[in-house]
């Protein structure tokens, strides 16, 4: 970070997990569909960190938010025992619509980047499943938290 830069590192959720033996394949490694899961985990405790728990939004507003669009890149394996941190943040909120960047890094040590997700997320009516705008207050709050892109 520069002085140019402003920090942002308290918008930033953080979710420690570690790698248990039903997480990995055949070669001690972290399969890859776990990353998902764990990334899952993370934005559901973020939205419960500020006070917006899902729960909220389907009792409130009869909304939800699913996954629209989930990119992933790997870069190096989580392995068994590993204590692993998933960092959830903000890249952009629109309508119906929000854009999270997920990095998934080793917890201890040199804190090596494991992978990175783009999530994108929309906002639907529980019944209709059709898209509907985000209900406030989740809105300006996750404006609020809105940072430059951080997943890669």
């Amino acid at each position: 970070m520069t002085e140019s830069e402003p920090d942002t590192s308290d918008k930033i959720h953080r979710y420690h997990l570690r790698v248990y033996f039903e997480d990995t394949d055949a070669g001690g490694m972290a399969y890859h569909a776990r990353y998902l899961h764990w990334a899952e985990r993370a934005r559901t405790e973020s939205l419960r960190a500020i006070g917006l728990p899902h729960q909220f939004m389907m009792e409130r507003h009869n909304a939800l938010l699913v996954v629209r669009r989930v990119e992933v890149e790997y870069w190096r394996p989580a392995r068994l025992d590993d204590s692993v941190v998933v960092e959830t943040s903000v890249l952009r909120v629109t309508g119906a619509q929000v854009v999270l960047g997920q990095l998934v890094r080793a917890a201890e040590g040199a804190r090596d980047r494991l992978a990175g997700l783009k999530v994108g997320l929309v906002c639907v009516g529980r019944d209709s499943l059709k898209p509907v705008p985000l209900p406030e207050p989740w809105r300006s709050v996750l404006k609020g938290l809105v940072v430059p892109d951080a997943a890669g």
